[in-house]
């Protein structure tokens, strides 16, 4: 049986446009048979970041073949989509604008998170809007079921507020990581209750692991 085939848009947003590429099961948004949706958030936009970053993609694979529907997508001022950098505050309103439109696109109400790097701060932020204040963005009927932190920005970003969904969220980070201090990583896991998986002579790009990324996500998305 092929497999589905990503979709490219550009869609309204605060900052102009975006550019999404979103992966619906069967190629159909409205698939009766996938009731989940997957929001993936790409690395820091000033150090090329993109939404095919192999981390990126590679999780975006795993939606895929658990059987979600997948979405990725450029930060404003990357690829297609306009606008400029916000350090993180207007990156948060892309992510939520995506996911708005695609609730208007397809019935699955599940929400699977996911984000690696600058990405995984933003995926942090957007579990916190989604456990708090869905009602504001109209998604009050998403249940939010898993968020994956992939090495995310813990220490170039303020995660001292950050309210995280404990009992749903796994951050995931190599004991080699280069980009960010895995004692860094350790300490915001601890000080948020959090589980973490810590994959061992791992970089911050997982250089040769993916596959073992792949199937730490694979673990974490059973019931």
């Amino acid at each position: 049986m092929p497999r589905p085939k990503p979709q490219t848009y550009l869609i309204e947003a605060p900052a102009g446009k975006l550019e999404v590429e979103a992966l619906w099961q069967n190629d159909d948004p409205q698939d009766a048979n996938t009731d989940t949706l997957a929001l993936l958030c790409h690395p820091h936009p000033l150090m090329d970041g993109t939404m095919t970053n192999k981390v990126v993609t590679t999780m975006f694979r795993f939606a895929r073949d658990n059987g979600m529907h997948a979405i990725r997508f450029n930060f404003r001022g990357v690829g297609q989509s306009t606008g400029e950098h916000d350090y993180a505050r207007g990156e948060i309103d892309d992510a939520m604008t995506v996911l708005q439109w695609a609730s208007g696109l397809t019935p699955a109400r599940k929400l699977w998170l996911g984000g690696f790097s600058f990405g995984g701060y933003i995926t942090g932020r957007v579990a916190e809007q989604m456990t708090q204040t869905p009602h504001v963005w109209g998604l009050s009927d998403f249940e939010l079921k898993k968020v994956a932190l992939i090495a995310p920005s813990v220490e170039k970003e303020d995660v001292s507020d950050l309210e995280l969904p404990t009992e749903k969220t796994l951050m995931i980070y190599g004991d080699a990581d280069e980009v960010i201090a895995p004692a860094s990583m350790a300490k915001f896991a601890v000080d948020k209750g959090i589980e973490r998986h810590i994959i061992k002579h791992a970089s911050h790009f997982f250089h040769g692991q993916l596959g073992e990324l792949k199937d730490i996500l694979n673990e974490f998305a059973q019931p």
